[in-house]
């Protein structure tokens, strides 16, 4: 009847197998007194054991009926059994029970010890109730804990020597896998291994403590939980599965309402938690501040097993984030330091929680964005910080990590062994899948890599876009990590090239920060940091940045059409002025504009970088070798100049005005050197002009071009006043006697964009496009709609081009003519023209022409404006001399880059000078009439009415001559120095000035000599020099067919025999032209002449010893012939030209025997190179002052003189004599081709010759003549009134014009000094000479406006 009510649904399946039982239990009443009865019982109970389940029956049969049927072992023993511990659900009635009928505590201990110990078998398992009954009676505090716990096994130091041997099996495991094992059976043997050791650990023996633990876990007591887990080492309790699960359970119902309230995003619902009706049990939390009560707690002890529950992993995320939004809004100061402490909390589980455990999830993606949501809120330091704890500290603390962190690498290095640039698609995907829970070590791996193969770095950078926010953030954390590892050289082991290493993460660095949204502040504040400790290799990492982040490259081996585009609009230099155009710049630049504005470091990196330039040489590079010191200065300005460019475009008005401060706070304050201020500052300045041209265009609206000039210079005026007056601190005040502040304001401030439109490079880009939209027309095979996409953007192109052509060309209107009217007030006439001169290029325009490519074409297209604007009182004939006279100090003193702008302001200097020597009637157009070009240098105004007073182009053309001369010898005495630095610059800067020089086949063919000589001596020693020497050598082979003889380059005069006083006065009254006006120039240039001919030639030395000593006697002549007692002079002026004339007339003679000046000499034959040596050396002596003679720029080495003339004094007139004689022998030397035998011997006085401060400053009578003041008197008193009115060109030469009326009172002591001057240049008595002319200087160094410069 039971079975059929439940089959017909009346009953269902339990309720009729409890009344069932209930039968059983009623009909074994009966059968307990017959044995038969109670034998057919247990077999009709067992026969329904299948129906009836086993619980039901322990509960209502007797104990030995149960024994009978085998459910139980012992009846006895079943009877001792505590009732709760089958019923241990029911806590709510057995807990109050017991506390009625309590018994001691040690009894009720004992009893649950005694039980405790009856499971500690070898094969025994404790029952989970007994395990829920010791905890609930540990909560209620009806045990204590101490007495239960030392019934309980394991021991904790059996604990202890477990864990601390799980790390050595790990830290064994790791180490396996990073071995190289080659057999494969080997591999195989050692994996079955490891599957055998993670079986034994996969059955553990029975913990007892850990059950307990457990057990108190899931019923909340986690006081007592806490107090097992201390007992333990770190994380070992929660490493067991259930023992973390249990845990995070817990902290689930305790989150639970403060997650519901601040943290559930918008549109999640989750699923709502039933908390503990345990009143023990912690508290729910409902605010911030109460997290810290237990769950932080909970969170450490929990550490990297969190991983086991995502879901709670995600709501502590979640509750960092909204905890952080509200402590980023908290404006109250005692609500703040409350939130301080929390953040800390926040921050430390995220050190030793969060982060752990998503090492030991498996490929998270999500969880890792969802850990960016909440790090993304901290500052870049606070996110460091936690990456550096989590890569070097965390992965070995715990075996399981120890585990990961090995196999980690051991994936990484298969992964990168099988990349390349064909399979960066899967290849990048296994790397995401890594980089998403273990970033740090697969980052550490692969930038290891890159600094060994760098040819790596494409491939990975293209791999990486898989990878989430959290691991971009991690990689910017881990290249600054390797970039300042202290046990990494920077610098490679010859010390004098940067290591390729730190290339390889610069060249990383800047292909990753472009490519991928990857927080740029780090980085930055890294260099700054590096620069604020004096150290400039990290520059290259900001280089790189800027380059491929904004498209701003900066190289000095521009060809001409990119110099052109550079001098155009932003949109022209992005087109046309750099080697890769780098597209799409827009949203990277802005980025990196955003980093540097919002963390303020902007000003604070160009300021360092300027200051780093002077402390690379002065600081850094005390024991750095001088190669690797240019090549960091280098580094440093290139940065400097890239970096201001980027601030000046990318920058808006007012956010460079903010932050970039005037030009005397830069350099009074902040010891910015003087161009790199005004380099950022510029920007500055055309910004405010503009923004005042546009502000008074709009107050009165005039549409007339004249209008708009106007107030273009109005708003020049208004911006660039305070500049005038600002400038004036930056020099001492006798500067400003010869330069106005406007003209050196005017210079510094003005670029090329306002001097002249490249229309070329516009028309050029143009053309381009135009054959772009064409190609595209003509593809047949590109769709329709990219076809118009590209033609659209080509067209777009060509219009914004087109419109910012038009746009410069009316702003170079404006300047120009703003210029002009600025003009009349830019030099004043206080001084000479050499001293003024001497000043603007020393303060404008070389630190100017070697700041940058764009800026030396600037300083050689300035000064040809000042001439073309016809400018009072400058010298245009003077500043190309002076440019070109000697250019070795300038060439020694430069690094590798600045000798390359150095050379390229000399090429556009010597075009400008190439073109006018090519056709009189440009000349006469560009400088027949120019004041630039007038011969005489008193300071005073252009007259424009004299003619005489105007270089002719004959002359013009001899002064080129010699300026080509003086490139030469310079040019020679640098290749023959030997310093690396002197060949290295030279040859760079001869590379750059070829399409100009030489022009003249034998200036040319010494040139290629030399250079020649370079080639073989560097073969083996330097491989750079030989490599440059190389490359100039076969150029300038190339360049043969464009020179000329000398003949042809300049009107070769003959020689004058004999000139009356009047046809050699030169003044500004005397309208005729010498008769034979050769310059000191020719001589010099005969003397090169003679270096490429052969020896044998006699002829050629006749005619170069002819030449040299007519021009000698000229010179004479010319510089005498004003003086009151002539007659004397002009007597022995006649006597020395027989002499000269008999010389040139005897065929035998040569140099060598004139320079001797005796019978003996002349009588002697060359034997061999060692006789002819002492000859050679005189003519040489000979020859160099009379090159000396001509030279134009004394006022370049005055300085250098008087210094010289200091020292002499204080020295022995024996040494003095030494000096002089060597250097006047080897000044000229080093143009004369040497023989073979004589090699050893000359090669000696060489290397002493070449430490000689100057080859070209030992003329006594140059030194003299260039230190005359002009327009002034010698001698302080006025009674004195011999005066030089102004010095006059004539053939090249420079020499005094009307001399003054009468001798004063000082006569007797110009008596002696030109009896003297007379017998050096005619007798050629130098060393009588100089022992009596040190006599006069200590008879007249009393005197300290008597001047005089000698070379001693």
């Amino acid at each position: 009847e039971l079975c059929w009510h439940v089959i017909q649904g009346n009953l269902k399946v339990d309720v009729a197998a409890s009344l069932l039982a209930d039968v059983m239990v009623n009909i074994e009443t009966g059968c307990l007194e017959e044995k038969h009865k109670r034998d057919h019982f247990t077999q009709l109970v067992g026969a329904c054991l299948i129906c009836v389940p086993d619980g039901m029956l322990k509960e209502r049969l007797d104990p030995e009926t149960l024994e009978s049927l085998g459910l139980i072992k012992q009846a006895q023993q079943f009877n001792q059994k505590i009732v709760y511990e089958c019923r241990s659900d029911q806590d709510e009635f057995f807990i109050p029970l017991i506390k009625s009928y309590m018994c001691e505590h040690q009894t009720l201990c004992h009893m649950l010890g005694f039980k405790f110990k009856f499971h500690q078998e070898p094969n025994g398992e404790t029952p989970s109730s007994l395990y829920h009954i010791a905890a609930a009676l540990l909560q209620h505090n009806l045990i204590a804990l101490e007495d239960l716990y030392v019934h309980l096994l394991p021991l904790d130091s059996s604990i202890v020597e477990e864990h601390k041997r799980a790390i050595l099996e790990a830290k064994q495991i790791a180490r396996k896998l990073t071995m190289v094992l080659v057999p494969s059976e080997k591999t195989e043997d050692k994996e079955k291994e490891k599957e055998k050791e993670e079986e034994k650990n996969e059955k553990p023996p029975d913990n007892q403590k850990l059950g307990l633990l457990e057990a108190l876990l899931r019923i909340g007591d986690w006081q007592h939980a806490q107090s097992i887990m201390d007992q333990m080492p770190a994380f070992y309790a929660t490493s067991h599965k259930d023992i973390a699960i249990a845990l995070c359970q817990l902290l689930h119902l305790i989150v639970e309402p403060l997650y519901r309230r601040a943290a559930v995003p918008k549109g999640a619902k989750g699923r709502l938690m039933m908390p503990l009706w345990n009143k023990q049990a912690p508290r729910p939390a409902e605010s911030f501040d109460d997290l810290s009560r237990d769950v932080f707690t909970m969170l450490c002890y929990l550490g990297p097993h969190l991983s086991h529950d995502p879901i709670l992993f995600a709501k502590i995320v979640r509750l960092g984030k909204s905890f952080m939004k509200e402590y980023q809004s908290e404006s109250r100061q005692d609500t703040k330091d409350k939130m301080d402490s929390l953040l800390s909390c926040f921050l430390s589980i995220a050190d030793q929680v969060l982060l752990p455990s998503l090492s030991l999830m498996e490929c998270n993606a999500c969880m890792s964005e969802e850990l960016w949501g909440f790090f993304k809120l901290f500052p870049y330091q606070h996110r460091y910080r936690l990456y550096g704890q989590w890569k070097n500290e965390t992965y070995g603390n715990h075996p399981l990590l120890v585990k990961i962190k090995a196999q980690t690498v051991d994936r990484a290095k298969y992964i990168m062994k099988r990349l390349t640039k064909e399979n960066v698609k899967p290849s990048g995907r296994q790397i995401g899948k890594l980089s998403h829970s273990n970033p740090t070590i697969l980052f550490d791996y692969i930038l290891s890599q890159i600094q060994w193969y760098d040819n790596l770095i494409t491939p990975v950078v293209d791999s990486l876009k898989y990878l989430t926010s959290l691991n971009y953030d991690v990689l910017a954390y881990c290249i600054i990590e390797a970039l300042a590892n202290p046990e990494k050289e920077k610098m490679k082991h010859d010390d004098t090239t940067i290591s390729s290493w730190l290339q390889s993460l610069a060249s990383l660095c800047g292909a990753v920060f472009r490519k991928y949204p990857i927080e740029l502040a780090g980085l930055l504040q890294y260099v700054t940091n590096q620069l604020k400790a004096g150290k400039s290799f990290d520059l290259l990492i900001l280089k790189e940045v800027v380059q491929k982040m904004a498209g701003i490259e900066i190289t000095d081996e521009m060809t001409v059409e990119q110099l052109e585009a550079m001098t155009g609009g932003e949109q022209l230099k992005a087109e046309g002025g750099y080697f890769g155009q780098i597209r799409n710049t827009k949203k990277s630049s802005q980025r990196l504009k955003d980093a540097l504005l919002d963390h303020e470091l902007a000003l604070p990196l160009c300021l360092l970088m300027a200051q780093q330039r002077n402390g690379v040489v002065f600081s850094e590079g005390g024991e750095k070798h001088l190669k690797l010191v240019g090549k960091l200065y280098d580094q440093c300005h290139d940065t400097l100049v890239q970096f201001g460019g980027f601030l000046a475009s990318n920058l808006s008005t007012e956010d460079y005005i903010k932050r970039v401060p005037s030009v005397d706070v830069l350099c009074n304050q902040f010891h910015t050197p003087h161009d790199a201020a005004f380099f950022l500052s510029r920007p500055m300045y055309a910004h405010q002009i503009l923004s005042k041209y546009d502000e008074l265009k709009k107050a009165e609206k005039g549409n007339r071009q004249q209008q708009k000039v106007h107030k273009y210079i109005a708003a020049c005026e208004q911006i660039m006043a305070p500049v005038h007056e600002a400038v004036v601190s930056l020099h001492l005040p006798r500067v400003w006697d010869d330069l106005r502040p406007q003209f050196y304001a005017t210079f510094w401030s003005l670029t090329m964009y306002d001097l002249a439109v490249p229309h070329n490079a516009y028309d050029r880009e143009v053309n381009k496009l135009k054959m772009q939209i064409k190609a595209i027309d003509e593809n047949t095979e590109m769709p329709l709609n990219k076809k118009k996409k590209e033609k659209e953007r080509c067209t777009a192109l060509q219009d914004k081009l087109q419109e910012e052509e038009k746009k410069q060309l009316e702003h170079v209107q404006r300047v120009l003519h703003r210029l002009k009217l600025e003009k009349d007030n830019w030099l004043l006439a206080k001084s000479t023209k050499n001293e003024t001169i001497t000043k603007f290029l020393q303060l404008c325009i070389f630190p100017r022409c070697v700041f940058s490519a764009i800026d030396a074409v600037y300083c050689a297209r300035f000064v040809e404006l000042v001439h073309q604007q016809k400018t009072p009182n400058f010298c245009t004939l003077l500043c190309y001399d002076r440019v070109f006279s000697d250019i070795i100090y300038t060439v020694a003193s430069c690094t590798e880059n600045e000798s390359r702008r150095y050379g390229r302001f000399l090429c556009c200097m010597l075009e400008t000078v190439t073109r006018w020597h090519s056709d009189r009637a440009i000349y006469e157009k560009e400088c027949g009439n120019y004041p630039g070009f007038l011969t005489i240098f008193r300071a005073s105004g252009f007259d424009g009415g004299n003619k005489a007073d105007q270089l002719d182009y004959e002359n013009f053309r001899h002064v080129v001559h010699k300026w080509h001369y003086k490139l030469t010898k310079a040019s020679v005495h640098c290749l023959e120095t030997g310093e690396y630095t002197h060949i290295r610059n030279i040859l760079i800067v001869l590379t750059k000035i070829l399409p100009w020089y030489p022009k003249v086949l034998n200036l040319g063919q010494a040139l290629e000599c030399r250079v020649h000589k370079i080639c073989q001596e560097e073969k083996e020693k330097r491989p750079d020099l030989y490599a440059l020497a190389m490359g100039y050598s076969g150029q300038l082979k190339g360049r043969k067919v464009h020179m000329v003889p000398e003949n042809e380059f300049h009107q070769k005069e003959q020689p004058v025999r004999s000139a009356t006083p009047g046809t050699l006065q030169n003044g500004p009254g005397n309208t005729g032209k010498p008769a034979a006006a050769a310059s000191a120039g020719k001589a010099e240039e005969g003397a090169v002449e003679d270096s490429d001919k052969s020896k044998d030639k006699s002829q050629a030395a006749q005619k170069t010893a002819s030449k040299n000593s007519t021009a000698a006697s000229k010179v004479s002549s010319s510089n005498g012939s004003s003086t009151p007692n002539s007659k004397e002079k002009d007597d022995k002026e006649k006597t020395t030209k027989e002499k000269k004339e008999k010389k040139e007339k005897n065929p035998g003679s040569t140099p060598e025997a004139k320079a001797g000046g005796k019978d003996k000499q002349k009588e002697e034959k060359p034997t061999d190179s060692k006789e002819k040596t002492p000859k050679a050396d005189k003519d040489k002596r000979k020859d160099d002052k009379k090159e000396e003679k001509s030279k134009i720029d004394g006022k370049s080495a005055e300085k250098e003189w008087s210094k010289e003339r200091d020292v002499s004094n204080d020295s022995k007139t024996k040494e003095g004599s030494k000096v002089e004689k060597n250097a006047g022998a080897g000044s000229m030397k080093s143009l004369v081709p040497r023989s073979e035998g004589a090699e050893s011997e000359r090669e000696q006085k060489r290397r002493k010759l070449d430490t000689h401060s100057s080859p070209s400053h030992c003329s006594l009578c140059t030194s003299f003549l260039l230190s005359l003041p002009v327009g002034d008197h010698l001698f302080s008193k006025p009674s004195s009134s011999f005066r030089v009115t102004h010095w006059s060109l004539r053939g090249g030469l420079w020499s005094p014009a009307v001399v003054g009326e009468q001798w004063g009172e000082f006569g007797i002591l110009w008596t002696i000094f030109f009896f003297f001057f007379w017998e050096m240049y005619f007798f050629n008595r130098c060393q009588i000479f100089k022992r009596n002319f040190q006599g006069l200087a200590k008879i007249l160094n009393s005197s300290t406006c008597f001047d005089f410069a000698f070379t001693c």
